[in-house]
């Protein structure tokens, strides 16, 4: 079983705009070492750095690990599901066996993050972490509608914890949590974003899962926020919060849900760096 895999989580805030040069490190960081990106060259795009930013996130843990990128490789299941294999060499067969390492990577505006674990291989694939800005979108619109607008990937029992009445702080915070869980879990398993989110339900109160209304069993879900200071343009500095949750299947016998509510909790296996800390190492992210 995988109880005794720890979870690790790295988070990078896109705390200021980026420059074309920065951009170009990172392209051909990502074009050199981690091929199976693909991605195309648009240095005007931010989701396109948010997307270089997560194919990072990998090498900069391994770096920490002071493991060469010579020495590993991605690899990934018929559906998705990427994982690390360290070399063989100098390994006793038994500590190979347990030594790779699981991951899923995530964004949403201002934040992108990863989540890893290791142990064997099936113990380590299901893995994932949703990410959700605690804010509406487009800006203006109200807390109800946009619930609202979220109605079809939520099931009735989820809506009744949305009810206006809690007040718009509740409400947003609440969907967020259900949509951030969702994500992760459906990462983890490795389904498509065409996949019915409605098809899935969080009884929050009761700290309960289902899917297809059986029983989600041997999952741990951790739950947590993120409070980021972003400046823009014209050097306004705006605070954005987000709901974060990783999925992760344990093999126990029931589901559990852990909430970290302060960042005390965080500091033991989340770690925040920003992009000066990361374009700051990448010449030994090649190394």
């Amino acid at each position: 079983m995988a109880m005794d895999c720890p979870l690790l989580v790295w988070m990078l805030s896109l705390n200021r705009d980026v420059l074309t040069e920065e951009y170009d490190k990172c392209f051909h960081l990502v074009q050199d070492c981690v091929p199976h990106a693909r991605l195309p060259y648009q240095p005007t795009s931010i989701d396109s750095f948010r997307q270089l930013i997560c194919h990072m996130l990998p090498l900069l843990m391994m770096r920490h690990r002071r493991i060469s990128r010579a020495k590993w490789k991605d690899c990934v299941t018929s559906n998705g599901k990427h994982w690390i294999e360290q070399s063989p060499d100098d390994m006793p067969p038994e500590k190979f066996l347990q030594s790779m390492i699981g991951y899923h990577l995530a964004y949403d505006n201002s934040l992108c993050g990863m989540v890893m674990t290791q142990g064997r291989q099936r113990q380590v694939i299901n893995i994932g972490l949703g990410i959700k800005q605690i804010s509406v979108e487009p800006k203006g619109v109200s807390v109800a509608a946009y619930a609202e607008s979220f109605a079809h990937k939520l099931t009735p029992l989820e809506m009744t914890f949305l009810n206006p009445e809690l007040g718009d702080e509740v409400v947003l915070r609440r969907l967020s949590i259900l949509l951030s869980l969702k994500a992760a879990y459906i990462k983890a398993v490795g389904q498509s974003t065409a996949f019915d989110w409605s098809r899935l339900e969080f009884n929050i109160p009761s700290e309960s899962a289902r899917g297809d209304d059986h029983p989600l069993q041997g999952w741990e879900f951790r739950v947590f926020k993120a409070q980021l200071g972003v400046q823009r343009m014209g050097g306004v500095m705006l605070e954005e919060s987000y709901q974060c949750a990783c999925a992760f299947f344990r093999g126990t016998k029931e589901s559990k849900f852990i909430w970290h509510d302060n960042a005390k909790d965080l500091e033991a296996w989340v770690q925040f760096i920003n992009i000066d800390q990361m374009v700051k190492v990448i010449p030994k992210l090649r190394a």
